[in-house]
Order: C-alpha cells, then sequence, then structure tokens
C-alpha cells in the first residue's frame, strides 16, 4: 500500500481539523457546565465521593434499579442538594454520590439515611474517598506542568537532534493529539458524566512520549533520504519516508492498541478510562504522525525556499525544475 500524503494533504488536514473544532466545541461546552474543559474528578475539583452497593446477595432488595429521586430526598434533608449522583452497573444497583467534604459523622449519618431509604448495603464494597480541594488544585497544576515540561523537552531534543522547525512542526502533532483526545472525555463527561482524575494526566504525557516517538522515526528517515537523494524535492521524499516507515508505524500502533483493549474491556472500573484515553490517544498519534507532522515539514520547507534536499542542508540550490 502507497500512500499520496502531499497530494492528498487537504483531506488529511480537514479530517484533523474536524476532530479538533469538535474537541474544542466540546471542551468549551464543558467549561460552561463544570468550570472546566473537562469534567474534573474528586483528584481535582476535592470533596467526598462515596460509592454504595445493594447487598443483592443476600437480600431481595433489587428487584429495581436505585430510584435517583429517593436519593436525591435523601441528600436534600442531609443538606446536600448539590450533589453530584451517578447509578452505576449494568443492573444499576450501585450509587456514586460526589459532593462537598464530610466529616466522619456526616458520612455515617448519609450512610445510615440511605441504607434506610433504599438499602441495605454491602458493607464489604463500599468506597470512601476525600480530597481537599488545596491537594486537588495542587494535583492538577502539577499534572500540567509536568505536561508542559515534557513539551519544552521535547523540543529540546529534537532541535539537537535535527532542527528546530522540526521540534516545533512536531509540537504542533503533539497538540492535536492532547486536544483530540481531551475533546473525546469532554464529550463523554458531559453525556456520561464520565469525570477525569490524575490518571488522565498520565495517559496524556504517555500519549505524547508514544506520539513523539513515532514522529521521530518518520522525520529520521525524511533527513536519510535527503542525504540519500541530494537534489530531490522535499514533496518526493516525505512521501517516500512515510511508505518506508508506514509498516513499522501500524504495527507498533496496533501491538500496543490491542492489551490496552482487553484492559479496557476486563480491566475494571478503574482503569476502563485510563485505557480509553490511551487507545484514542494512541490513535491520533498514529495518524497525527504519519499525515500531520510529515506533511506540514513538506509545506514549511515550501514556503521557507528549502524545498529541494541539497537546499534544506544548505548546499548550491539546485535549479527550479519540476520532477
Amino acid at each position: 500500500m502507497k500512500l499520496n500524503i502531499i497530494q492528498q494533504r487537504g483531506l488529511w488536514w480537514a479530517i484533523s481539523g474536524s476532530f479538533v473544532l469538535a474537541s474544542l466545541v466540546a471542551m468549551a461546552i464543558s467549561w460552561q457546565q463544570f468550570g472546566a474543559p473537562l469534567k474534573p474528578g474528586l483528584d481535582f475539583a476535592g470533596g467526598t465521593r462515596l460509592q454504595l452497593s445493594r447487598a443483592c446477595v443476600t437480600t431481595s432488595s433489587c428487584s429495581g434499579a436505585i430510584d435517583l429521586t429517593e436519593v436525591r430526598q435523601v441528600l436534600g434533608q442531609q443538606g446536600l442538594d448539590s450533589s453530584s449522583i451517578q447509578v452505576l452497573g449494568d443492573d444499576q444497583q450501585v450509587i456514586s454520590i460526589r459532593t462537598r467534604n464530610l466529616n466522619v459523622d456526616e458520612r455515617t449519618s448519609l450512610q445510615s439515611a440511605l441504607d434506610k431509604a433504599i438499602g441495605p448495603f454491602d458493607t464489604s464494597s463500599t468506597q470512601i474517598d476525600s480530597v481537599g480541594p488545596v491537594i486537588g488544585k495542587q494535583l492538577l497544576v502539577s499534572g500540567l506542568l509536568a505536561l508542559m515540561v515534557s513539551f519544552a523537552g521535547i523540543v529540546a531534543y529534537l532541535s539537537l537532534r535535527f532542527k528546530l522547525d522540526y521540534a516545533l512542526l512536531a509540537i504542533l502533532a503533539l497538540a492535536h493529539d492532547v486536544i483530540v483526545t481531551s475533546g473525546v472525555f469532554a464529550i463523554l463527561g458531559l453525556v456520561l458524566g464520565v469525570e477525569v482524575d490524575s490518571l488522565f494526566i498520565v495517559s496524556l504525557l504517555t500519549i505524547v512520549g508514544f506520539s513523539v516517538n513515532d514522529t521521530v522515526v518518520i522525520y529520521d528517515r525524511v533527513r536519510e533520504n535527503m542525504k540519500l537523494n541530494p537534489g530531490g524535492h522535499i514533496n518526493d521524499i516525505v512521501d517516500s519516508a512515510v511508505n518506508q516507515t508506514l509498516a513499522r508505524s501500524i504495527n507498533t500502533s496496533l501491538t500496543t492498541i490491542l492489551p490496552l483493549l482487553a484492559i479496557f474491556i476486563f480491566g475494571g472500573q478503574t482503569l476502563k478510562y485510563f485505557a480509553l484515553a490511551l487507545i484514542v490517544g494512541f490513535v491520533a498519534g498514529s495518524y497525527s504522525s504519519i499525515f500531520i507532522a510529515s506533511s506540514l515539514l513538506a509545506l514549511w520547507r515550501e514556503r521557507t525556499g528549502h524545498a529541494y534536499s541539497s537546499q534544506a542542508e544548505g548546499a548550491d540550490p539546485q535549479p527550479e525544475t519540476q520532477i
């Protein structure tokens, strides 16, 4: 299979532009609803989260799904009207409540009231998490700082190994991957109430590392082809480089995504969305490395008067004859 990257670059950019635009719109809507581009989880927003499961094995209280109206009434009686509620599980017998920080007495009172109204609950599966707002803010700032530092490190490394323009174009491709992944989770937050936590920051850092590795492989082949084909046009060199590394890029992506799919399906609630973020990011990263970073490099070299490999390497310019 031979791809015409440069000839059809308008198509590749239109596809990416559509996804980026949809992602930005979703994050803007999310900002209006949640005060953040993604629905913040307990790690970032702070507060107390209770997850209670009905004791269906030993009682007959699970004939129907948990009624959110009853839960709202109990929370209202406890002065927790603004709490966020989700019913989880295929049989809808698990309730997740995120609310303000509660002390021990308040948690005990809430659990007792819920147990009487819609329980009984299985105490062995009860989960209670508490994070202060200050700690949540520190986690968010630290995560974003780590992401910025990784971008700066990538620019420095690629500038030393290649040239500054390679580095800046690679960063544009990485920004594409981060925006698309964030956009998918903004949509999930709006539609399904999916929240992002510190694991999401970890997934973004992993995506950045994976994507830049793919981009480096293609850029390295572009540089090699420039040396092997002095006087060649950058469009032909980029097309050849992408097609020469295409099988490697696809195989690497597939062998990475397959275990992530297994984690997403069988890994449980804790790792489910972490695996999904990696899957989305790796697919976006492979796409941006093959179609975006390479075609941007060709366009940049054309616009700056370095369309021929000898010009890019600083040798005498070749005659302006089109191949």
